[in-house]
């Protein structure tokens, strides 16, 4: 298959979950893009956003992590962290070079394409803005939480999620891909601090509602303490149809197999539990179900099975 009939693929998201997804698909005969939140505010990502006036770099990271092709070793390294020295301790090697070629080139997407090239990045990497962002809930009290590690801290149930400043002006390249895309998938993660922050800047929910690409979910699997407790898949979905409108989402995509109990107490001690994946109300939400067994344990924390799903996708593309 050559490079002018791949399909288009674009995955949008952040946080640990995109990366996973990537995994998978980078190993398959299309052309893949990724569209990341650079809303972190904490740990290392946190502190070069003050220092260096930057967008966040840590879950841009993870992503050239997950589609780059290198030696091992190399891997490693862009991914060390330091837990010594003066103003180093809790950075990553990898956030630092970074902000280093954001520094060198003037241009944080700059930055990013030339390390993607250092390291041999399958696909096309775009942060969803090339400007420093904060992010803001509000809960249904009224009360407004600011910063993406701070919102999930107050225990309250959000309302909305928003972006400051206002307008957030995205990267051109990363409507395009959306425009241009054969399938948009939405990953799984956090689901208002690491997936909505992507998706609430208008000219993003413009071009889901003009792509003619079919847009599909890929459900988290459990909730989160402070962001998602007590959620349903049907939840999960009504909070992105609330933040986009309803004619942005055309398929979800659900885990069909009991999660171990032994897991379910890990997770207990986090206040999490698997996500209910109320199917009958997800259908009655006019979307496609597709019910697989896609997800991994491995030491008694569940992820999604990078291939199962890479696999799951690529069949909707057939559709």
């Amino acid at each position: 298959m050559t490079q002018s009939n791949e399909k288009k693929v674009v995955v949008i998201g952040g946080g640990t979950g995109m990366p996973v997804i990537l995994r998978g698909l980078k190993e398959k005969p299309i052309d893949l893009s990724a569209i990341v939140t650079v809303a972190d505010d904490g740990g290392s990502s946190g502190r070069l956003r003050s220092e260096m006036h930057m967008p966040a770099p840590g879950d841009i990271r993870n992503v050239i992590a997950a589609l780059s092709d290198v030696e091992p070793m190399l891997m490693e390294l862009f991914q060390h962290r330091f837990v010594k020295g003066n103003g180093l301790s809790g950075h990553s090697m990898g956030n630092l070079l970074l902000a280093a070629m954001t520094s060198v080139t003037g241009d944080f997407y700059t930055g990013i394409k030339e390390i993607s090239r250092v390291l041999n990045v399958k696909g096309n990497i775009y942060p969803i803005a090339n400007q420093d962002m904060f992010l803001h809930a509000e809960y249904e009290d009224g009360d407004i939480g600011v910063g993406e590690s701070q919102i999930p801290q107050k225990g309250k149930r959000i309302k909305r999620v928003f972006l400051k400043p206002n307008p957030v002006f995205p990267l051109p390249e990363a409507v395009n891909a959306v425009l241009e895309a054969d399938l948009v998938v939405i990953s799984p993660g956090s689901l208002y601090t690491s997936i909505l922050p992507n998706l609430i800047v208008p000219q993003i929910v413009d071009a889901l509602k003009t792509t003619k690409a079919k847009v599909v979910y890929v459900c988290n699997v459990m909730t989160q303490a402070g962001e998602t407790s007590y959620y349903t898949a049907s939840d999960h979905v009504q909070a992105i149809i609330d933040h986009i409108g309803e004619d942005c989402l055309q398929a979800v995509v659900v885990h069909n197999k009991t999660i171990d109990p032994e897991v379910k107490l890990v997770y207990a001690e986090e206040n999490a539990e698997p996500v209910r994946y109320d199917i009958e109300r997800l259908k009655s939400m006019n979307l496609e179900v597709i019910e697989e067994d896609i997800v991994v344990e491995q030491n008694n924390s569940l992820r999604h099975d990078t291939h199962k799903v890479a696999d799951v996708l690529l069949s909707l593309l057939d559709k």
